[in-house]
């Protein structure tokens, strides 16, 4: 596999030195019975460091807990004991210090002190797992290496082995044939399937290859060996015991009354699958070139090819000087920017492009035109009076449909101010993915002690051999997405392994001159009802065709010859090779400083942003393989399938390339304060999507966090407080309502009714935009007819504004790139309702530029042409009244319209909630909205190693 050549190079070397000490040490797996290690580690956090992970740490349940929850309401012990701390820091905020920072957040400390063990195990002699009273925690400690990696496995499946099962099913497309036939199950395989295809021995392949890499790709795969070990010796334990999750029954693995059945066990290879679905859903960005190439065409439809290309590029967005940046110290580091002369760009024929079918052979209930729909028939099985309860609680699915979408459109924020700004001179920050919210939740908690292993924090569930957030004894880290562009679509050839003429039926491809046929990458799903779910019998297989430059996703004709579109991206069958970076975060002899936490992140292949923090220090550094394009490709676009235009050193046999050297990815050290949003990292560092301009949510953040440093003396409860304040605050309504509300006030506004209503507007903004209760537990907001009116208004809006002077054509492919809003209780948006994240995606920024525009206001980065009355202020004014007068009458109920979830019509607060969706056989109750990560720290070193 090609590296990088390292820019750091002083780390790389002391890397390669610490390397060669741990080879001699760690390199094999450790053995049980070999000498204690030092039980004592020393925290220099000294109890400034905090954390929460809602609903609770617990992610297992009986049948009989299922059954009670059902019935009663109760939840087992620490499956919700973190939901209502994590709640009331939405009406708390206001008033919190350094002092009642454990009121919001919990104790992140090494260690247990005695009075709070819960409960003491040793699975094996070598290596004893200690539960804390506070949040059920498990502490694991090793006297081995190999003891520590079989707790934490072992761990790990006493608190979500259900959600491990799942997911290891779901890597491999196969959720219907485990979980049942759900059409929200079938249209997720099909996603993940489609994502990342793979043959058991592509998984086999993955794990040989890090295995091979060197000694720490070796200690890593006996530390998932380990791991797994764990894990099993946990199922051969519960399921004679019947303390494994009742899950297993509602889905007939298990039979509840003999107990019968299989829980079957894990091997290494069901943690590669695990890697690939955290990879595609978080550590992934690009694609969509297509989509772009369609939204390019019509504008140049629309205005020619030159004026067309202007307007394109301008909605784009690639390096807007208004965008606000991570990385703000004036550094740029150019990447997937716009070529001055493109080449290779493979643009579709008009109405040529069809999507690639996945589906094929349909069976019973997955065949008719019902099925096709997602809306399979049901048979439900004949069920005992005592199971009545849950018939068919995974009627709708065991995982949303949109897993995929979603939770990767609503990813996780940062926050670090330097020592130099702060009361106590050492660096403070709170940060943490925003990963959405499930029961149980995808993250879990842990602590993990052992040789060459001392972190806590938090790791996706079967995947926690490493902690992969969190903090080690003088440092802590966290991560936001990145999304760069990595992935890359091709324009391949198809050809007649005949000889005769290609058409788009094809299923062979020209590479480098040689007609090849496509790989099937087949998956055949069959299932039956269960009591959980009860789609009627039925199956399918999933296909997907592989080449030389990916998976086909459509077929087209370029300039009248028929091709397939390709999606190529760097993490494809490399998802897991992250590993090595994770061990080293975990790694304290390795990471001690800023230069060598850049050099661990930098061995991570999936598209980050990472922060981090010690007592002296705080650093930056975005990851992701970043591919060596041919000159002038344009990586927003389709490309030519031609040698010429391949990625640099690309090998299709390894899929593995030449990647941008680390000193040209984003990074920096002690910048006066660090704020991350999923937005724009550093001058000249092209986004994979559209969108990074004036207006982002980060904004947000950064207008906060840039007055606090002003001030200086920065605390803790000061970034608490910024945090939250952003986090229940309307995007639109702090940084483009000044916008509109200037507009409109350009003359008097004459119609009573609209008058108020501008009224109405006027007091939320000078209330501050917020979507807060009045109260803890009043459920409703503060301004709430201004609400009610800013979510009615702002589609229609956006559309008086734009699609008059773009066309409709134009206006609804710009929308496929960019959805016009997000609001949290917009259903319709890409992060979905009750999901929290909000404000990512919007046409907030293309407002606010063509609005200042028509003002007269200094733009920079303007669109390229005046939407909004085309350029009249008078004509957009009148728009903009039509479009509110509209609005205003449009009634809560409809605004607001009531769901399956139990919000009725009208419920402002309802619709806005959090909902954490099950993902087991518990229900959680629904918590006030906050666009806030998921797993969050809060982090001040006081003191670090001599």
């Amino acid at each position: 596999m090609r590296r990088r050549i390292l820019g750091l190079r002083t780390v790389a070397m002391a890397g390669v030195l610490v390397l060669g000490t741990f080879a001699t040490t760690a390199a094999g797996p450790a053995q049980a019975g070999a000498k204690p290690a030092d039980s004592t580690v020393t925290d220099y956090c000294q109890g400034q460091c905090d954390d929460i992970l809602p609903p609770g740490e617990n992610g297992n349940a009986t049948l009989a807990d299922i059954l009670a929850n059902k019935a009663l309401g109760t939840h087992p012990s620490h499956s919700d004991d973190q939901l209502a701390t994590y709640d009331s820091l939405t009406d708390g905020s206001g008033s919190i210090t350094d002092a009642t920072i454990g009121k919001f957040f919990n104790d992140s400390s090494f260690g247990v002190p005695a009075g709070q063990v819960a409960s003491t195990e040793s699975p094996r002699s070598d290596v004893t797992i200690t539960r804390d009273k506070a949040t059920g925690v498990p502490h694991i400690t090793g006297t081995t290496r190999s003891g520590t990696e079989y707790g934490a496995g072992y761990a790990a499946a006493e608190d979500r082995l259900w959600l491990m099962d799942v997911f290891r099913h779901v890597g491999r497309g196969e959720l219907t044939s485990f979980a049942g036939g759900a059409a929200a199950n079938q249209g997720l395989e099909q996603q993940f399937w489609q994502a990342a295809p793979y043959t058991e021995a592509d998984l086999q392949q993955q794990a040989d290859r890090i295995a091979a890499s060197g000694p720490r790709g070796r200690q890593a795969m006996s530390d998932a060996q380990d791991y797994v070990d764990g894990i099993n010796a946990y199922i051969d334990k519960a399921k004679p015991a019947r303390t494994f999750p009742g899950e297993y029954d509602l889905t007939g693995h298990m039979n509840a009354v003999t107990n019968d059945g299989t829980i079957d066990h894990f091997q290494v290879t069901d943690l590669i699958a695990l890697a690939s679905v955290v990879g595609a859903l978080f550590g992934s960005g690009g694609g969509g070139e297509v989509q772009s190439a369609l939204s390019l065409q019509a504008a140049q439809a629309q205005y020619g090819t030159t004026q067309g290309t202007k307007v394109w590029e301008s909605f784009r967005e690639r390096d807007d000087p208004e965008a606000v940046l991570t990385v703000h110290d004036g550094q740029s580091f150019p990447y997937a920017q716009a070529p001055a002369h493109p080449a290779g760009t493979a643009m579709p024929d008009p109405g040529s492009v069809v999507p690639e079918p996945e589906v094929i052979d349909r069976t019973g209930s997955a065949a008719g035109e019902l099925a096709t729909k997602g809306v399979p028939a049901r048979t439900p099985v004949k069920a005992p009076a005592t199971l009545k309860p849950l018939q068919g609680v995974y009627d709708n699915g065991v995982l949303p449909a949109d897993l995929l979408t979603n939770p990767r459109k609503g990813m996780s924020n940062a926050l670090v101010v330097s020592g130099a700004h702060t009361a106590s001179g050492h660096p403070v920050a709170v940060f943490g993915p925003q990963t959405g919210y499930f029961a149980p939740q995808l993250l879990m908690l842990e602590e993990l002690q052992g040789p060459g292993i001392s972190a806590r924090g938090a790791a996706f569930a079967g995947l926690s051999m490493y902690v992969e957030l969190g903090r080690g004894p003088d440092y802590a880290w966290s991560a936001t997405s990145a999304e760069q562009d990595v992935t890359d679509t091709y324009a391949v050839p198809l050809c007649d392994p005949a000889g005769g003429t290609p058409t788009t039926a094809d299923n062979a491809y020209l590479y480098h001159g040689t007609c090849t046929p496509f790989e099937e990458l087949d998956r055949t799903d069959s299932w039956s009802p269960t009591l959980a779910d009860s789609t009627a019998a039925g199956g399918y297989t999933l296909r997907v065709y592989r080449t030389k430059y990916g998976l086909v996703t459509d077929r087209a004709t370029v300039g009248g010859k028929p091709v397939a579109y390709t999606s190529l991206r760097t993490s494809y069958m490399h998802e897991a090779d992250s590993i090595v970076g994770f061990q080293m975060l975990n790694d304290p002899t390795y990471v001690h400083d800023p230069a060598s936490f850049q050099s661990a992140v930098s061995n991570i292949n999936y598209t980050f942003n990472w922060f981090y923090a010690d007592s002296q220090h705080t650093a930056y550094y975005n990851s992701g393989n970043n591919p060596v394009r041919a000159a002038n490709v344009d990586a927003s676009l389709p490309v030519l399938a031609e040698p010429q235009y391949e990625w640099q050193g690309f090998d299709p046999d390894t899929y593995t390339a030449d990647y941008t050297p680390t000193d040209q990815h984003p990074q920096s050290v002690d910048q006066d304060y660090y704020v991350s949003w999923n937005n724009k990292q550093a001058k000249g560092y092209t986004d994979a999507n559209f969108g990074d301009g004036s207006v982002h949510r980060v904004n947000l953040l950064d207008a906060r966090v840039k007055a606090l440093v002003q001030r200086g003396k920065v605390t803790r409860s000061d970034l608490v407080k910024a945090m939250e304040d952003a986090a229940t605050t309307d995007l639109r309504g702090e940084d483009v309502l000044p916008d509109v509300l200037a507009v409109l006030d350009s003359a008097p506004i004459t119609d009573p009714q609209l008058a108020a209503d501008v009224a109405e507007l006027k007091q939320w903004s000078a209330d501050g935009t917020k979507r807060r209760e009045t109260s803890a537990g009043s459920h409703a907001y503060a301004d709430p007819d201004a609400v009610r009116i800013m979510d009615a208004w702002w589609p229609l809006l956006v559309k008086a504004e734009f699609e008059p002077g773009m066309g409709a054509g134009l206006y609804s492919a710009l929308g496929e790139n960019l959805t016009v809003d997000e609001s949290p209780s917009a259903a319709h948006g890409p992060t979905g309702a009750h999901a929290g994240s909000s404000f990512q995606y919007g046409w907030w920024s293309y407002v606010d530029k063509d609005l200042r525009a028509v003002l007269g206001k200094p733009v920079a980065g303007p669109l390229a042409q005046t939407y909004c009355g085309a350029g009249s202020l008078s004509a957009c004014r009148t728009a903009l009244l039509t479009s509110l007068q509209q609005a205003a009458a449009v009634p809560a109920t409809t605004v607001y319209p009531g769901d399956d979830t139990g919000c009725a019509a009208g419920d402002q607060w309802c619709a806005d909630s959090i909902l954490q969706r099950p993902l087991g056989g518990i229900a959680q109750n629904r918590i006030s909205w906050q666009n806030r990560p998921t797993y969050q720290q809060v982090v001040e070193f006081p003191a670090h190693r001599p």
